[in-house]
């Protein structure tokens, strides 16, 4: 990543990332100062800033943290963080009446650019799946964990199946997908997501290295996005994503090819601000759909979008493609490609997923 070079050029300064996780707690020495107004859903106790599991913080961090006092430096310190909290209480194994559509919706409200979203649910939400399309149709960009595949399940999540919607998949220290990153079911991208640096618990008193999970790799695929918007404050959320395409690392050298296991690559913000590479393209047209433009520049339509997107990303595959196609950014480019996010002053932690899978009310889990 090169971060330290990019930071240069852009830290996310000026760009708004919305969180919508367990609530994000901003008296953190990574986040004070980096957290705005935002919503809490939940109608628990507390408020939007008072997270009881820790996980949305974490994102956060990873996202805009400072690296304060020795603590987490995110990939883009410069930009803000929105929370929206929704609940992690009830853990029945069925969608209930409370969607995080409500959340999506607040969020595209917003000034946030990038809405970022660290859960899934394998049932289809028509409440979420609105919500995304007002989303789309304010010009945000959304980006989904894929989850993760503890039980060899790989089935699809929302809203990272939702068109228009980047779902994000998990590379490890060595530029590989994952082992436990699902696959061919709507990958777009994939970020770092193994042996991240997070809070060991909700009690906020020390960091811990993370089991991995796709969570993490959302939250930097987010942050990635948020350095070339800063640079770039005049494009749109498709400009900004089809850079993001455009220079992503893959091994298999299948340029415009999607990958069941790790999309069109692993994000690479360094190509764009240290090589002036990428081109933005049509400002309306979205760049990982098929079928006509979803995010029209100024105005809403849902015309021409596609009814998921297995049908684009396809399924299968063995253990050996999943090498062959999971290799990153390291073997096309002089330099590893891989990612580390800063523990203190210039003490350095290799990033991972920080994330056990903790449902969010009514089957929505954390990844």
């Amino acid at each position: 990543m090169r971060a330290e070079e990019m930071w240069e050029v852009s830290t996310g300064e000026g760009v708004k990332v919305a969180v919508i996780d367990s609530g994000v707690n901003d008296s953190t020495d990574a986040l004070q100062g980096q957290v705005l107004p935002g919503e809490d859903m939940t109608g628990a106790a507390g408020g939007v800033t008072d997270d009881y599991a820790g996980h949305g913080t974490n994102m956060a961090e990873l996202i805009a943290g400072t690296g304060k006092n020795g603590s987490v430096r995110g990939l883009a310190p410069g930009a803000k963080i929105i929370p929206y909290r929704i609940s992690a209480e009830d853990e029945d194994d069925r969608f209930g009446d409370v969607s995080y559509g409500e959340a999506v919706r607040a969020a595209a409200d917003s000034d946030a650019k990038i809405i970022s979203m660290s859960f899934g649910s394998p049932y289809h939400d028509p409440v979420g799946a609105e919500a995304v399309e007002y989303a789309l149709s304010k010009g945000k960009l959304l980006f989904a964990s894929v989850g993760n595949d503890a039980k060899g399940k790989n089935r699809p999540e929302y809203p990272a199946s939702y068109p228009g919607v980047v779902g994000v998949g998990a590379t490890d220290e060595q530029g590989e997908v994952t082992g436990f990153s699902q696959h061919g079911v709507n990958v777009d991208l994939s970020a770092p997501g193994s042996e991240m640096p997070g809070w060991c618990d909700e009690d906020f008193q020390k960091y811990c290295v993370r089991d991995g999970g796709t969570s993490a790799a959302t939250a930097i695929a987010s942050a990635s996005a948020a350095l070339i918007w800063a640079k770039n404050p005049d494009w749109t959320a498709n400009q900004v994503l089809r850079v993001l395409v455009d220079t992503a690392g893959r091994k298999d050298g299948k340029d415009g090819a999607s990958s069941v296991y790790i999309g069109y690559g692993a994000v690479r913000p360094r190509i764009h601000l240290l090589e002036g590479k990428g081109d933005p393209g049509d400002p309306g047209r979205n760049p990982i759909e098929a079928t006509e433009p979803t995010l029209p520049p100024k105005a809403s339509s849902s015309e021409g979008e596609s009814d998921g997107k297995n049908d684009r990303n396809g399924a299968g595959g063995t253990d050996e493609d999943r090498k062959d196609q999971g290799e990153t950014a390291a073997a096309a480019s002089e330099d590893d490609g891989s990612l580390w996010i800063y523990l203190g002053a210039g003490a350095a932690a290799a990033i991972v997923v920080a994330g056990a899978s903790v449902l969010v009310r009514r089957t929505i889990r954390r990844t």
